[in-house]
């Protein structure tokens, strides 16, 4: 991910393949919290290594910052076994000449990282970003919008694991273990995603912030609807009505077709086209839902390198949001929702469009926004879910 740019889902997904279960869910945890937290194991590697990180080889590189992962977060595995197999990771890599230094880094790394790391500051924006592992601006972004508390406890939860629940599927009803969630009907958390209910299309894995964007459009049987931003499709397959999902790209548009006949969303026709640029005949939609790219800062827990590419475009939001209001008929309704913390995109990409929000905090209180209560903003310290913004608007 970080010599090559690859995305580590992606990455991870075949580098693990021949993993039992038990040894994936290791394997990603190491992996994942390795990208999240790599700002600060940079740190820590400079300060005890005595060499910048960017000068060393990526195969000692990539050992010592999952060596040091390990150390500070994985406290229930031997250090001493950690320190060999960072060692044996730039054997296996064939750099013998460096494997004297990392065994040496390691050593100091197990003897010192975890006291360093602890005493860090979080004082300012910029401390906190540093020994919580986020690019500054981020930091900011939420001290600005919560306050230095709300916003610590907020950086603290995005290095969590998130939650692991699914959505059953209404249109194919079955006996699912799990819990049910208390607050939205359809969630249920489970220990693991039942490949095989998946495949049958019972389940589709979805977070809660994201279940109740869905649930937030309200639409009903006879209503024709307008997803402009539909892949993969959790959310399309939530809509009742005649519903039509567009996808910009080709081959999400594919993969959005394969996933909505899955769960069996007949309903559900795909375009592939431009949000921007509509054919137009796409026009007098009951509702439309716009759940718009954004800077992806409310997922960070399920997406580790979400926040090293992170970035804020409200220009591109609001144009989508505004193209989506003139395909719907007067009175009709647009609900637009990002899975981002951040005011630039979230509340004031509405204010600026113009539209009439109505008050989804009376239907849903425990989810209201803290600031403005009329829009839903389900927060990962506070919720235990990812973040979503969520605002339901009337056009005049």
């Amino acid at each position: 991910m970080f010599e090559q740019d690859a995305y580590a889902d992606r990455a991870f997904r075949s580098a693990a393949a021949g993993l039992d279960d038990r040894d994936r869910a290791l394997a990603r945890r190491i992996a994942y919290g390795t990208v999240q937290r790599v700002r600060t194991l940079d740190h820590g590697i400079e300060a005890l290594g005595r060499r910048p990180v960017r000068k060393l080889d990526p195969p000692v590189r990539a050992a010592l910052r999952i060596g040091a992962y390990q150390l500070v977060e994985l406290q229930s595995l031997p250090a001493r076994a950690v320190v060999d197999e960072s060692v044996e990771l730039v054997r296996e890599a064939g750099l013998e000449r460096a494997v004297a230094f990392t065994n040496a880094v390691m050593r100091r790394l197990a003897e010192r990282l975890r006291g360093l790391v602890a005493s860090l500051s979080h004082a300012t924006p910029q401390e906190a970003a540093l020994k919580h592992s986020y690019p500054d601006w981020v930091a900011e972004t939420w001290w600005r919008d919560l306050g230095s508390e709300e916003a610590l406890a907020l950086m603290r939860a995005q290095n969590e694991q998130p939650e692991l629940v699914v959505r059953r599927n209404a249109r194919k009803p079955a006996e699912l273990e799990g819990r049910p969630d208390p607050d939205l009907p359809g969630a249920l958390h489970v220990r693991r995603v039942d490949a095989d209910a998946l495949a049958a299309g019972l389940v589709w894995p979805q977070s809660r912030g994201s279940q109740l964007a869905g649930l937030a459009v309200g639409s009903r049987e006879g209503e024709r609807v307008l997803d402009l931003c539909a892949a993969p499709g959790g959310k399309a397959s939530q809509l009742h009505g005649e519903v039509v999902a567009v996808e910009k790209h080709p081959g999400r548009a594919r993969e959005l077709r394969e996933n909505l006949e899955q769960l069996g969303a007949a309903n559900v026709t795909v375009v592939c086209a431009d949000g921007l640029a509509l054919p137009s005949e796409l026009a007098g939609f009951d509702r439309a839902l716009v759940d718009a790219p954004c800077s992806s800062l409310g997922v960070l827990a399920a997406r580790p390198d979400a926040r090293w590419r992170a970035k804020p475009d409200p220009k591109l939001q609001l144009a989508l949001l505004r193209a989506a209001a003139e395909r719907v008929r007067s009175g009709g309704i647009v609900v637009y929702s990002v899975c981002t913390i951040n005011a630039d995109e979230n509340e004031g990409v509405v204010d600026a469009s113009g539209l009439v929000p109505e008050d989804l905090g009376a239907e849903w209180p425990q989810f209201s926004h803290p600031g403005r209560p009329e829009f839903l903003l389900t927060l990962p310290h506070r919720h235990r879910t990812s973040g979503f913004f969520i605002a339901r608007l009337r056009r005049a």
